[in-house]
């Protein structure tokens, strides 16, 4: 029974269904259907029809007639009707009274899956209330195939099914109106380093993950550099088509570009042989081509604006096209860039004058409407107030500021909608201000405070009657080099959403791959909750944890702290938490509190609140105000009553994030735990990582089904028990150190750490197990995200030991002595930290496959391996007084598999547009050859075209506009000199990557 099972999951178009609360299982004669629309189908559900035909191919290897049906009453039997439900109504179709009512009372958003008896062949409609919802209900039935849906791709089985459709009765509603993707810009993993192609591969996922809403944000001049997303402007310097003639310099994060703790570097000076990722030395989006770090001359500013509104014209369209609405916008108060400014002052204009202000706005609304079609134009609240706190005048500037902005948007009469944003929902005086003060045309939102750790904001449930957006985050900066699992979160905080009544769900994000399952988890939560949720009223209750829920350890082992004999206690510490769940008996406790600043060196930058059992103890700690840097506080309260068994701590952040160094629980029991480390004489180690959260859903149901598509059945259900395990709970390497994603030495011994790294064992266990190529290349990719987190941990511990040492050497004494010190003790550590951070990147080179993970090597080249290898190792080498020895020194050659990667893959054209595709070939030596192989989809022989070599590993090749205007599909082969070839995808030339093509429409 479990291989049937097993192969109803991955391998076989007849699925078990739950309808209505009831199985469907039967399934038509194996004889092969006819798809069908109306002929006066939109473009939309002509597409919906073709996607069928696609995935019915992909799935099947039979390639079904796609025809125009014009109310041909007797043409129905085996067919696959693919309509809107007003052409579904006309066309005659054999449907029972109660069939046509619920058809006429489809509502837009949603759709139906309806198998209709006709005789011995049934009828299959895929209708939807209006034409996205009939795409969606195609994409639904690709999944019932077997087929499943992510940001980067698609995932399909290895093994073909037998072409019988299944009989299904599924109707299905949307619980938020707005469901999308918010695309963070500032770092290289991000939209930063996306192009045209790039937008147009992720908007086209969209609608097989029905979402339907995609939002950008823009950083202002200085915070820390324009951004040209949005542009700011009076309305006269606008030219044709949202042209602007006068800017200033603006850019998208790019490798000589150094912040954010990224230090500027040509890809050509990259350590392992990560130079072949990269075709160029200035490497990032087309548009700062010959703009890089940023322009320095006026025409250079307006061309990048320039560039990027036309790249974003032509994403927008295409998203409107495919049903998915769209917004841009910037912070509030606005940041007039000083080049504005000073030529607003040449004009005798003051920048600070309200009327001003006005005029900017206006000029910014009406060059964002001529530039790309848009939806809603949002304001992002300053990032400060959920780090510093805001002040009364602060909130005054920010409401001018948006009063400004209203008055302008309806003095141009501009065609989109307002919106507000940001990093909290209002300031910590009333977080519901914006909904008394604000018309309610204009939606509020906001992402979850501390990176995602933080619920979706409580306040949304004080805002009535108007459109109300939850963000979670799918994934964290300061985790940003790290894999993410959240699939928990994202269910607790889209139920949290759904029962404070919002109608918008996002997810802020810059990966797209190694975050697949917390997407697809946030999409799927956007349309049912039923298995994981049933009262969306009711708070989601699962068993509690004990220890802390969320945070990050830190440890400062050099700090000298004063006011205690315990100062390892206080050299590290848990911050950025919500709270300690300790489990005891029931009964009265002392507790008392330890805390220590050991980061800031002034008051008013850390303030939090405390909470014991609910009842708030501390309303404002600012533990330097009250102790100073390095010293020990202790706060003790007696009588704390343990009633169900459970000790709640609670933090509120304030300004920045909360800290603890030590807890102290006295009673019927003791308990001493060492905040952020390790077991001390009686005190207990910190549980690493923390429980991020302690209402989070079961997580069960989604692992089984996501494990079984991506690796098989084979292997799928030990699989989901291991990522099941790990959902919120991934040892974290990584944190915010000077950017996202850095690393810092962990001078715990290696022996002790790496126990939380044996489930990359317990994964790799599975492989032999693994049938399929595409199963395999999938599993292999998870398995060397997983390797890749372990070596990053042993890095980190490796390179406490180097720094270790390194100190030694130096207080040696005399020079002979430091040389010999260093030459014995740190020149073998530094061989082992070179040869572990090489294993860091040959996983991290298994991984590449998207711009995101391309931004990843940019972290660590770019980011990590200053502090950790390049700066030690000058430091090194001047007290040997002479150069490094080659095994001292990363490597400059590739030692690997030869991997074909394409990071941008689109599965959809325009008709007649040709496609492009970038080629990166990573090898021990270049490919003695290299083709794209395509045809028409499933029908004749492969045409060839060869890879043109562009420089180092990358390769270019182009379907020229002849080729595209039908449905295609390709693969792309290299073979080495010894005849050896390498394809991608994994699965062909059996299974290749398809694209099918949109009708041609004119631009305005």
């Amino acid at each position: 029974m479990n291989r049937i099972l097993a192969r109803l999951l991955v391998g076989a178009a007849i699925l078990v269904l739950p309808t209505n609360g009831s199985a469907l299982a039967a399934a038509t004669p194996a004889i092969a259907p006819v798809i069908m629309h109306a002929t006066e189908a939109s473009e939309l559900e002509s597409f919906a029809a073709k996607e069928v035909r696609r995935y019915l191919y992909l799935r099947t290897g039979q390639l079904l007639p796609l025809k125009v049906n014009g109310n041909a009453r007797g043409a129905w039997s085996g067919a696959v009707f693919v309509a809107r439900k007003d052409h579904a109504l006309a066309a005659g179709l054999p449907l029972s009274d109660e069939s046509r009512a619920v058809l006429a009372r489809l509502a837009p958003q949603e759709f139906w899956l309806k198998t209709v008896r006709t005789g011995t062949r049934p009828l299959l409609l895929l209708t939807g209330g209006d034409d996205p919802a009939t795409l969606h209900a195609a994409y639904r039935f690709a999944e019932v195939l077997g087929v499943r849906f992510y940001l980067h791709g698609d995932v399909l089985p290895d093994e073909l099914a037998e072409l019988k459709l299944p009989v299904l009765d599924e109707k299905s509603t949307p619980l938020f109106a707005l469901r999308g993707l918010q695309p963070f810009h500032d770092f290289p993993e991000g939209p930063d380093w996306w192009n045209t192609d790039d937008y147009a591969a992720i908007l086209a996922q969209m609608p097989k993950l029905r979402l339907n809403f995609l939002a950008l944000h823009t950083y202002p001049e200085a915070g820390p550099c324009a951004e040209p997303t949005v542009w700011i402007g009076p309305a006269d310097e606008i030219g044709a088509h949202g042209r602007v003639q006068h800017s200033y310099p603006a850019s998208y994060m790019n490798t000589l570009r150094g912040n954010w703790g990224y230090a500027p570097k040509k890809t050509a000076e990259y350590a392992f042989r990560g130079a072949d990722l990269f075709e160029r030395d200035d490497f990032g989006a087309g548009v700062m081509s010959g703009e890089m770090p940023e322009p320095k001359t006026p025409e250079g500013a307006n061309a990048v604006f320039n560039r990027t509104g036309e790249m974003l014209h032509d994403a927008f369209t295409l998203a409107h096209r495919l049903g998915v609405k769209t917004c841009v916008g910037t912070e509030t108060p606005l940041t007039v860039p000083r080049a504005v400014q000073e030529r607003l002052r040449a004009a005798g204009k003051n920048p600070a004058d309200p009327a001003v202000l006005r005029e900017l706005y206006a000029g910014i609304f009406q060059r964002a409407a001529a530039a790309y079609p848009l939806d809603y134009y949002w304001f992002w609240t300053p990032e400060g107030w959920t780090w510093e706190g805001t002040k009364d005048e602060q909130v005054k500037r920010t409401l001018d500021d948006l009063a400004a902005a209203l008055a302008a948007h309806d003095e141009v009469k501009a065609p989109f909608a307002l919106a507000t944003c940001g990093w909290v929902l209002g300031p910590q005086q009333d977080r519901a201000l914006f909904d008394k003060v604000l018309p309610e045309n204009v939606a509020v939102s906001c992402i979850n405070r501390q990176v995602g750790n933080t619920p979706v904001d409580r306040g949304f449930n004080e805002v009535h009657g108007r459109g109300k957006w939850a963000i979670p985050w799918l994934e964290d900066d300061p985790g940003l080099t790290l894999p993410q699992l959240w699939v928990g979160r994202m269910r607790r905080d889209a139920a949290d959403a759904r029962r404070y009544g919002c109608d918008g769900l996002l997810g802020i994000h810059w990966r797209t791959r190694i975050l697949a399952p917390n997407a697809a988890a946030l999409a799927q939560a956007a349309w049912k909750q039923d298995a994981w949720n049933p009262d969306a009223v009711a708070p989601i209750e699962t068993p509690r944890e004990d220890g802390a829920v969320g945070g990050t350890v830190a440890a400062f082992p050099n700090n000298s702290i004063t006011g205690t004999d315990e100062a390892p206690v206080y050299q590290t510490v848990r911050y950025s938490l919500s709270a300690y769940r300790l489990r005891l008996p029931n009964g009265h406790y002392t507790v008392t509190l330890k805390f220590c600043e050991p980061h800031y060196a002034a008051a008013g930058k850390r303030v939090f609140q405390v909470a014991l059992q609910g009842q708030r103890v501390i309303e404002r700690l600012d533990i330097f105000e009250r102790a100073g840097q390095n010293r020990a506080l202790d706060l003790t309260w007696t009588n704390v009553a343990v009633q169900n068994g459970w000790l709640d701590i609670d933090f509120t952040p304030i300004i920045e994030f909360p800290s603890i160094a030590g807890i102290i629980v006295r009673g019927g029991v003791t308990r001493k735990i060492n905040c952020g480390g390790p077991a001390y004489q009686d005190y207990e180690a910190d549980k690493l990582g923390g429980t991020p959260g302690e209402a989070f859903p079961s997580v069960a149901d989604f692992y089984r089904d996501w494990a079984a598509h991506e690796f098989g059945a084979q292997v799928g259900t030990a699989a989901s028990d291991i990522f099941g395990k790990l959902d919120c709970k991934l040892p974290r390497p990584a944190d915010w150190v000077d950017g996202p994603g850095g690393i810092r030495p962990d001078p715990r011994p290696w022996h002790e750490v790496k126990p939380q790294f044996a489930f990359v064992g317990q994964f790799a266990a599975l492989r032999p197990q693994v049938r399929g190529a595409g199963n395999l290349a999938r599993f292999d990719y998870w398995l060397a995200n997983f390797r890749y987190l372990r070596a990053m941990g042993e890095v980190n511990c490796t390179w406490a030991r180097f720094n270790t040492a390194l100190a030694a050497a130096k207080a040696a004494g005399n020079p002979d002595a430091q040389r010999q010190a260093a030459r014995e003790t740190v020149l073998p550590v530094r061989r082992e930290l070179v040869r572990q951070t090489g294993e860091v990147f040959n996983q991290l080179f298994a991984t590449v496959s998207t711009t995101g993970e391309l931004g990843t090597v940019m972290n660590w080249e770019q980011h990590n391996l200053p502090g950790l290898l390049t700066q030690p190792g000058e430091e090194l080498a001047k007290l040997l007084g002479e150069a490094l020895p080659a095994d001292a020194q990363p490597a400059t050659a590739y030692h690997g598999p030869t991997r074909v990667i394409l990071p941008t893959t689109r599965t959809s054209v325009a008709a007649g547009e040709p496609l492009h595709l970038k080629v990166i070939v990573l090898a021990e030596k270049p490919p003695h050859a290299g083709a794209l192989h395509w045809r028409s989809l499933g029908e004749g022989a492969f045409a060839s075209i060869p890879l043109q070599h562009i420089v180092r590993g990358v390769y270019a090749v182009e379907l020229p506009s002849w080729a595209t205007n039908a449905d295609f599909e390709y693969y792309v082969e290299v073979a080495d000199a010894g005849g050896n070839s390498t394809r991608f995808p994994a699965t062909a030339p059996t299974l290749n990557q398809t694209v099918v093509t949109l009708p041609v429409v004119q631009s305005p």
